[in-house]
């Protein structure tokens, strides 16, 4: 047989071999679709505030849980602890990843606390921006007559817009107690921003019109933040602002330390250049460390 021709039977051969591999094989899979699709789960109050939530099986990679708190799904085991420091009820979701790191199935449960842990629950008083009522907690030190730095609410958010350097300060009152400390966080959204900022201070001085406002401090003790120049807020992003902002060096836990019983103020200053559709926050915590 010409050679030529013996090399393109045995490759039509090959081809053919190939294209009869079949996608699944019966009761096996093709290792790409998920086979379990159990992805229920029990809650067990373990004490006040604190809840053990386990998978009904474990024939899966991994798990996803939403705690229903704003940030979405995060990776954790089958058998996952958790704390949840604020009265409310909760949707709790799991998700179980396949082969292929495919979600093979989600399931959920609402779990209701019925009071605020006395250390850890949220000072912060409107935080997730529902109605009226959530707004009047909130103050603003810069009216902004050029309407160029705005704070704007609609749907459970709080959106600011800037330009042309233009900035505006969002806050609140809230008591600490002298030699705690307090962690902030908050949900946040964006599509991206151009030379800009969005950070939380906390100071005992109160914010003032037409003043930057910076705590007690300056503008390097911001306790989180984003901030394009600091490497955030570029490109869209979505989740806590603990984990899509950028770390302060000056402050890398993101923490408050109270130094006096009292009043502090948590703000929320921000401004930039251009800040194109904005930035978004909601679900705004301010909490005792334990």
């Amino acid at each position: 047989m010409n050679t030529k021709l013996k090399f393109l039977s045995l490759l039509s051969v090959s081809i053919l071999a190939v294209s009869c591999v079949p996608e699944s094989i019966d009761g096996d899979g093709n290792g790409i679709t998920p086979t379990n699709t159990d992805a229920s789960f029990t809650v067990t109050k373990t004490s006040e505030n604190h809840y053990k939530l386990t998978s009904s099986n474990q024939n899966y990679l991994y798990s996803n849980w939403d705690l229903g708190d704003g940030g979405g799904f995060g990776r954790g085991a089958n058998i996952n602890d958790v704390f949840i420091p604020d009265e409310g009820a909760y949707t709790i979701q799991h998700q179980i990843i396949g082969q292929g790191g495919v979600i093979a199935a989600t399931a959920s449960q609402t779990v209701k606390v019925d009071k605020s842990d006395p250390l850890s629950g949220n000072l912060i008083q409107g935080g997730k921006f529902a109605d009226a009522t959530d707004i009047a907690k909130w103050s603003m030190a810069f009216p902004n007559p050029s309407n160029t730095a705005l704070w704007s609410f609609n749907s459970g958010w709080a959106t600011f817009k800037a330009k042309n350097w233009d900035r505006n300060v969002l806050y609140q009152a809230v008591q600490v107690v002298k030699g705690r400390k307090y962690m902030a966080d908050a949900v946040i959204s964006s599509k991206g921003v151009s030379e800009s900022w969005f950070e939380i201070y906390v100071g005992y001085t109160k914010p003032t019109a037409n003043t930057d406002y910076t705590g007690d401090g300056n503008d390097s003790t911001w306790l989180r933040g984003i901030n394009t120049w600091a490497g955030s807020g570029t490109s869209a992003f979505d989740g806590k602002i603990s984990i899509k902002g950028s770390v302060n060096a000056n402050n890398p836990t993101g923490t408050f330390t109270a130094t006096q019983d009292g009043t502090v103020y948590f703000a929320i200053r921000s401004g930039g250049n251009d800040m194109k559709d904005g930035i978004s926050i909601k679900s705004v915590e301010f909490r005792g460390v334990n």
